[in-house]
């Protein structure tokens, strides 16, 4: 009954218009030539012209050294191009996305099959395997599930208030590492603001505690869903671009896997995350606070809502353990040197990619259990899949190999040959701030995206490895704690009107500086070890 439902959906979806049918009733006005001009000189298309005119100026006007400097010069400018719409958003950035496909042939940079190629490798396979799982625990709402439970064991009587805050972040933090810092967040602010709606309003006369604590929340969900993200591959894209970049300029290094970031990733955002908790408790949760919130936050309340949701069916089980398996597989492809995993069973040809893609397959055939003949996912399920995340990951690599293969990597890099003498211990941290400066302005996928070449430019330049250089650029891009627009997590968590400026001010400005410290710190040390960029 269910599928001939379906079926009969899908074919009136085929039969209908692919455009809406406009009926233009109204009488047409004559506009004056002021009028026309108004609507074509709109500030929006004024950016838009902007990217070419600026890519225009760069070919004809600059001069660059080197063997090739019509490529170089031509890459330059169709950078330009593209870095302006992404920040201005003149065209949608998906769209903006997909313009080194045509600019790239165009410009003479590179053939258009391989910029085709960098739009779909194992890389974007991990993504959307791992975002069909995220899309399957949302429907499931296993996500609330695991907030609630993992909630409940940190809200103890009498109420403590600081203990209750590292139950939310801890949470927002773990469900992060498992899919991307945008999506957990949007998952879990509900649930955070949820538990403070059971708060009175700030309006009335209360405690300037229970104000406070609705801002460590609200701060807490969004900064802990970026330092989940640091944890593993999946919880960002940065990590997933960063990973790219360095199967594209060193296929002949072994690749980076999920459980060798995993084992770097994981102490570094630990760290970060306490310090975190420690900055919130300090400014938000003064003493007394837990006594104020008592009469309004206690396991009831929690427990109402657990109810609410009912036992675990078998749909969510099945998720879990499908969710669970991949995580496994994932950790175990490859351990140690010594250890090699159950990839070497397949002699490299198998990668994190691959089981991301076959344990989401499994979904569109295990049946749910709920309806006859229904899958515990169906592709109108995976309608709400992001694909200007795939998009944007893919420009950024194809962006990284005409970088590479144009000579403007080797060509900027010459204005940094100062850098030969500085000792690692001074640019790791320079390089890190640098990238958290300039991602507070950009998203955080461009800004990695235009500094990586860069920097395996310079590390060359420095006679050291790569990835000493390019981990710290990458994970300094994620570290967009001071504004709004730093990310669209920020964006989530200011919406709520929780929080102001100030706040995200106050909070992530020494939190960036304790994050550049220990990055600092743990990558020439734990992560010389983990990715072996010694000897």
């Amino acid at each position: 009954m269910n599928g001939d439902h379906v079926s009969v959906a899908d074919s009136d979806d085929m039969k209908s218009p692919l455009l809406p049918v406009v009926h233009n009733d109204e009488p047409t006005e004559n506009k004056t030539v002021g009028q026309h001009l108004r609507t074509i000189f709109t500030p929006n298309n004024c950016y838009i012209a902007l990217g070419p005119l600026l890519c225009a100026v760069v070919c004809l006007c600059v001069r660059l050294g080197g063997d090739d400097t019509m490529r170089a010069r031509n890459m330059l400018g169709v950078l330009v191009w593209i870095f302006e719409w992404w920040l201005t958003e003149a065209v949608p950035m998906p769209i903006t996305s997909m313009s080194p496909l045509f600019l790239f042939p165009l410009f003479g940079i590179t053939p258009a099959d391989d910029v085709a190629s960098s739009y779909m490798d194992d890389v974007i396979a991990l993504v959307l395997g791992s975002f069909i799982l995220a899309l399957a625990v949302e429907h499931y709402n296993i996500h609330r599930r695991l907030a609630l439970n993992i909630t409940m064991v940190f809200c103890v009587e009498p109420l403590n208030a600081p203990l209750l805050l590292l139950g939310i972040c801890a949470t927002t933090a773990f469900v992060s590492m498992w899919m991307h810092n945008v999506a957990a967040t949007v998952m879990m602010m509900p649930v955070a603001t949820g538990i403070l709606q059971r708060l009175p309003s700030s309006s009335v006369m209360v405690h300037p505690a229970v104000g406070k604590f609705c801002k460590a929340v609200v701060l807490g969900v969004i900064y802990s869903a970026s330092i989940g993200g640091m944890s593993t591959l999946t919880g960002t894209g940065v990590n997933l671009i960063l990973v790219g970049m360095w199967k594209s300029y060193f296929p002949e290094g072994n690749p980076i896997s999920f459980s060798q970031w995993f084992f770097f990733g994981f102490p570094l955002a630990l760290c970060i995350f306490l310090v975190l908790w420690g900055i919130l408790c300090v400014l938000y949760c003064p003493k007394g606070s837990g006594k104020a919130l008592s009469p309004y936050l206690h396991k009831s309340h929690l427990r109402r809502e657990l109810e609410m949701l009912g036992p675990m069916s078998f749909a969510e089980k099945m998720v879990l353990s499908v969710f669970g398996g991949l995580v496994l597989l994932w950790m175990t492809r490859n351990i140690t040197q010594d250890i090699p995993g159950w990839g070497s069973l397949f002699h490299g040809r198998a990668g994190d990619g691959t089981v991301s893609v076959m344990m989401a397959t499994l979904l569109f055939i295990i049946p749910n259990k709920i309806k006859k003949g229904e899958k515990l996912m169906d592709w109108g399920k995976c309608k709400k899949l992001p694909w200007n995340i795939v998009l944007l990951l893919g420009a950024g690599f194809a962006i990284a190999d005409g970088v590479r293969s144009s000579g403007l990597a080797e060509v900027l890099s010459k204005g940094l040959v100062f850098l030969e003498t500085a000792p690692y211990w001074a640019i790791a941290p320079t390089v890190c701030l640098i990238a958290a400066t300039i991602t507070e302005f950009t998203s955080n996928n461009a800004t990695t995206t235009l500094l990586v070449p860069l920097l395996i430019e310079i590390a060359k330049t420095m006679g050291i490895h790569p990835l000493l250089l390019m981990v710290p650029g990458a994970i300094g891009a994620q570290f967009a704690f001071l504004l709004p627009t730093g990310t669209p997590s920020n964006v989530v968590g200011f919406t709520t009107g929780h929080i102001e400026i100030k706040d995200m001010i106050k909070t992530g400005l020494p939190l960036k500086i304790a994050g550049t410290a220990f990055l600092s710190v743990l990558m020439p040390t734990l992560g010389a070890y983990v990715f072996a960029t010694k000897g």
